[in-house]
């Protein structure tokens, strides 16, 4: 499946987005394309005890996200989605070396799997207007998330660069090939 659209939707969740998020709308509806536009989507949750309970409100995915059949699920404790679960696994068993990344949050999860992810070898695009975070103490979310963008486009990993690229480019690309 290495050459098939493969879309992985980080944290998009109920429990998660009880902190406010920048622009929550509007990276939902942007996941969502890249979801239609994608012919395998990966849905990775945070699972931990106060309120991220398998089953529970929390620990569901955003009422307003699709989530077509066939799409896969993986669930994690840590930032880091590779971390002691079933990701690799799941990528293998689909055939897949390469994936677009988006979801929540910028500054924690995305950016530690993605790091790790392209260590091991994964060829990922970010979807640069998909991901979103919340506001911090030392920076305001938008400034985070740009900052993010930036270091993802000049991330030294010899061999497998990252790509940051907003949606629409992604989608036009996937329709072109």
């Amino acid at each position: 499946m290495s050459d098939k659209h493969v879309v992985m939707v980080v944290d998009m969740q109920n429990g998660v987005f009880e902190t406010p998020r920048r622009e929550q709308q509007e990276c939902v509806s942007l996941v969502n394309r890249l979801i239609r536009a994608a012919d395998r989507v990966i849905f990775i949750q945070h699972i931990e005890e106060g309120g991220l309970e398998e089953g529970s409100h929390g620990f569901a995915l955003l009422p307003d996200l699709e989530q077509p059949s066939g799409a896969l699920y993986v669930t994690k404790t840590a930032c880091d989605a590779f971390y002691k679960t079933e990701l690799e696994r799941v990528l293998a068993e689909n055939d897949i070396t390469a994936f677009v990344m988006c979801g929540c949050a910028t500054d924690y999860c995305v950016d530690t799997t993605l790091k790790v992810g392209a260590s091991k070898g994964y060829q990922i695009t970010v979807a640069e207007d998909a991901h979103t975070t919340a506001n911090r103490s030392a920076a305001e979310a938008a400034t985070l998330i740009a900052h993010y963008n930036d270091v993802w486009r000049t991330l030294t990993v010899p061999g497998n660069p990252v790509s940051v690229k907003p949606v629409e480019t992604i989608v036009t690309q996937w329709h072109t090939n």
